[in-house]
């Protein structure tokens, strides 16, 4: 596959309308045109520790990642343990750190280099249990508790206890742990694990009072369900679990590019446009229990398409770990599991451009200063086509983002309904794209098209 360079921009005077930015958003400024890498210490180098995971970071930031979101790195309990290392969000104390991974001067200096080079560092929470063995346990009311004074589990999460949140003295430790982190070790926000699980009137408390000594924290919830209420106040994100598993289906040929754009009007009417919708095509759950991205895609050409698929639509991307080395297996959850590490790999020259691409046009940022996305009429049903523009008053400039993937592994012929939306765009290879008002060609399996412009 050829290596992808760097995005030019051309011009081209826009007489249409287009979104302007707000006056004032609502998110800290880092959260509008970056992207979020999902950190598995563990899996990411075959030492798994922190040191190892630092001397990662600068490629990291040279592929244009902005935020590294930790997956925990807390001790894990021993009681009931799943596996021989068990689980990460099986937390037996949650202001200490495993040793498995380094101790606390060694991820005080992995963040310290995330800092220094413009990185923010998020840590996944896991609010809604602890480890059986975990010193809360021995609090009175701290934890649900059967008839018979037993600890009480989720589903099959056999190693883990539920908190019980009307618990005023747990709710109080909880927050005095997250200060911890926000406080002493100076993390940039959180990752909360199933969000919706813990009551929302916590994290409205929580995040309030974590906001008043750090304004410019982020937070993420493992949610969609309640991502409006979750969003309204504590968090600046939630999943698109909905979009991920359509993407899945549409790879699968399960679904359709319909479904695609219907899920987008009803997401429109359902979700406010401050609220960012988290874009992936895998994380540590899908690949661990539902394979990794080549497995549920199908073949090379999908991954890549469906990659630039999360960059162009509103959101954010997210990369997990191992995707830019071309991990091709599923990663054991609970034993040492080194990805598959290819440095030469395209995807990390894929994600470098995609990565550019989006901080360089404003109409690709995250809700609510990106712009909307509106469909492109076209004669093929197989083809997703889109753009992006959004009006930029300190610059007196429109700016826009053109979009068309085939989304079937056959050749497809289509002649999309450009219209006022004319111009000479430039493609990610650098070269013009002359897009008259009717713009017809052929696009191989799973090719994708994405042109920008600027005037």
């Amino acid at each position: 596959m050829k290596r992808f360079t760097i995005i030019l921009l051309a011009a081209l005077a826009f007489i249409s309308c287009a979104k302007q930015a707000p006056e004032q958003t609502r998110h800290t400024k880092f959260a509008y045109d970056a992207t979020i890498y999902e950190l598995n210490t563990r899996q990411l180098t075959p030492e798994g520790t922190f040191a190892a995971a630092e001397a990662e970071l600068p490629k990291l930031k040279e592929m244009g990642v902005d935020i590294i979101w930790v997956m925990p790195i807390q001790p894990i309990g021993k009681l009931t343990r799943k596996g021989t290392l068990g689980s990460y969000y099986s937390i037996i104390d949650y202001c200490d750190f495993n040793p498995e991974f380094g101790t606390r001067e060694d991820f005080e200096h992995f963040l310290a280099k995330a800092h220094e080079l413009g990185m923010k560092v998020i840590l996944d929470w896991v609010a809604n249990h602890t480890a059986p063995d975990s010193d809360w346990t021995l609090n009175d009311g701290w934890h649900y508790r059967d008839e018979n004074g037993n600890l009480m589990v989720q589903y099959d999460w056999t190693d883990i206890s539920k908190l019980n949140y009307e618990n005023e003295d747990m709710r109080a430790a909880m927050k005095e742990a997250m200060h911890f982190w926000m406080d002493e070790i100076c993390i940039d926000g959180f990752r909360c694990d199933v969000a919706g699980e813990v009551p929302t009137d916590f994290w409205n408390d929580a995040m309030s009072e974590l906001r008043q000594s750090h304004p410019n924290m982020f937070t993420l919830a493992e949610d969609e369900d309640k991502a409006m209420e979750l969003c309204q106040s504590a968090f600046d994100m939630y999943y698109g679990w909905t979009l991920h598993h359509l993407i899945n289906g549409v790879a699968q040929g399960k679904n359709s590019v319909q479904d695609l754009w219907d899920y987008f009007a009803k997401a429109d009417t359902t979700v406010e446009d401050y609220a960012i919708r988290m874009n992936f095509i895998s994380n540590h759950d899908e690949n661990s229990w539902s394979g990794d991205e080549y497995e549920r895609l199908g073949s090379n050409k999908a991954v890549e398409a469906m990659t630039a698929f999360t960059y162009i639509i509103p959101g954010m991307p997210l990369i997990y770990t191992g995707q830019e080395y071309g991990n091709h297996h599923r990663l054991e959850f609970f034993e040492k599991d080194c990805i598959d590490r290819d440095d030469d790999c395209w995807m990390r020259s894929l994600y470098s451009v995609l990565n550019y691409m989006r901080e360089t046009n404003p109409a690709l940022y995250s809700p609510e200063l990106g712009a909307p996305m509106v469909r492109l009429q076209c004669d093929n049903d197989k083809v997703f086509a889109s753009i992006r523009k959004v009006y930029l008053p300190d610059e007196k400039k429109y700016n826009a983002v053109v979009s068309f993937i085939n989304m079937s592994n056959e050749p497809q012929q289509v002649t999309v309904q450009v219209g006022e939306y004319a111009g000479d765009y430039f493609d990610l290879d650098g070269k013009m794209l002359p897009l008259g008002e009717q713009y017809t060609r052929e696009l191989e399996p799973w090719q994708f098209i994405i042109a920008t412009i600027r005037e």
